[in-house]
């Protein structure tokens, strides 16, 4: 495991404890691994998540027109 020293805000640091006390972990290492993965989770791979397929597949149903000018075409 890696090893921080960080500096971060009051604010984060009260988030930090809430976080700790909400999910009743040992320390504020384990709360930072859990933001992470949670923001990973849904920030930075959100199309491997199978509610983000479907929409995509809904998406791709609904009907569509083609334009080329958007200002033109809507009178804009």
């Amino acid at each position: 495991m890696v090893q921080a020293v960080i500096d971060i805000s009051e604010h984060a640091n009260r988030v930090l404890a809430v976080v700790k006390a909400k999910h009743g972990l040992n320390d504020k290492s384990q709360a930072i691994e859990l933001m992470a993965m949670e923001y990973e989770e849904k920030v930075l791979e959100p199309a491997l998540r199978p509610e983000y397929a479907e929409k995509l597949k809904k998406i791709r149903k609904g009907k569509f027109i083609r334009v080329k000018n958007f200002k033109e075409h809507f009178g804009l």
